[in-house]
């Protein structure tokens, strides 16, 4: 329920503001960017479950990644590209921007705690490589993997039903390309420090408790990577996590400026520049990282290619 003060079941998305020509402009780099995506994460997942080579713990998470990647993108873009074609403001009913905004917070929660699960695998697989293959077996990755999915989504349901009892009694028009909670709270006309407060520790739980596993392995794998006598051994070690690290850094970089911080209602500006970050950019890279530096996935490409 909205609230008792207008009864309105719609959301006004106004997206890109701006001549035709520069929203055809933005429609054209986002739908190139939509489309790669769409097709670098489906190449990778078609890759690691063709190729023998790469049915390892590491790349059965990179499968759930770009899986992941590839929803994300899916509930955001899609909208925001018929926003640009659209010479009006996008309307979006109650329930629809629920299940946006739903999605999208579950699926990056899933996300988050898959790369902490990642950070311990490339632990495993680099300071204890004679154990790798018992700690990190088949039913271990698998229940890593439900759980995850099962967390985000039941840890996002009181948030989402908490901000949708708010009263929206001054506007619905959302200054943004999709329902972003930070401007639906700006929007409500009810006292909102208390829920921005909760809000800001569950966000800090998600990154926080998920970044914290990642520092403590990274820690170890440097410190074991440092004590390899050989340059080569070096790099080799070093090259299992490149990608992953890079994918961490641009990751929780992101959203750490989006949701880490007590007041979620700021600038609408900022929030549409760093959700495009997390949104767009993030997904766009991720199949280029886990490519171009990995080794084993590109050798697996061309492997496959030339069959």
């Amino acid at each position: 329920m909205v609230g008792n003060y207008t009864g309105v079941i719609k959301f006004y998305i106004e997206g890109f503001s701006g001549s035709p020509e520069f929203r055809h402009t933005l429609f054209a780099i986002f739908f190139f960017s939509f489309f790669v995506t769409i097709m670098g994460n489906v190449i990778i997942i078609v890759v690691v479950c063709a190729d023998h080579r790469l049915h390892s713990p590491m790349y059965f998470f990179l499968g759930h990644l770009s899986f992941l990647d590839i929803l994300i993108t899916s509930t955001i873009i899609p909208s925001m590209l018929g926003s640009l074609l659209m010479s009006e403001t996008l309307t979006m009913s109650f329930s629809a921007c629920i299940t946006q905004l739903f999605l999208y917070l579950s699926l990056g929660t899933i996300e988050f705690v898959l790369l902490g699960a990642m950070a311990v695998d490339r632990y495993v697989a680099v300071c204890n490589p004679l154990r790798y293959s018992i700690i990190m077996n088949n039913q271990v990755c698998i229940s890593v993997v439900i759980l995850a999915w099962v967390f985000g989504f039941l840890f996002q349901i009181w948030p989402i039903y908490a901000t949708f009892q708010l009263s929206f009694c001054r506007s619905t028009l959302v200054n943004h390309f999709f329902c972003e909670r930070g401007l639906l709270l700006k929007l409500s006309c009810d006292d909102t420090a208390f829920l921005e407060f909760i809000l800001f520790l569950m966000a800090t739980v998600i990154l926080l408790g998920s970044l914290f596993p990642t520092i403590i392995s990274y820690t170890y794998i440097i410190s074991t990577i440092l004590k390899i006598p050989s340059n080569s051994g070096r790099r080799k070690a070093f090259s299992t996590c490149a990608s992953h690290f890079t994918v961490v850094v641009i990751g929780y970089g992101t959203c750490l400026f989006l949701y880490v911080k007590p007041k979620q209602t700021q600038a609408a500006e900022y929030n549409k520049i760093v959700s495009l970050m997390i949104s767009v950019v993030t997904p766009f890279l991720t199949p280029f990282i886990f490519t171009l530096r990995n080794n084993q996935v590109k050798e697996a490409l061309k492997h496959n290619c030339c069959q």
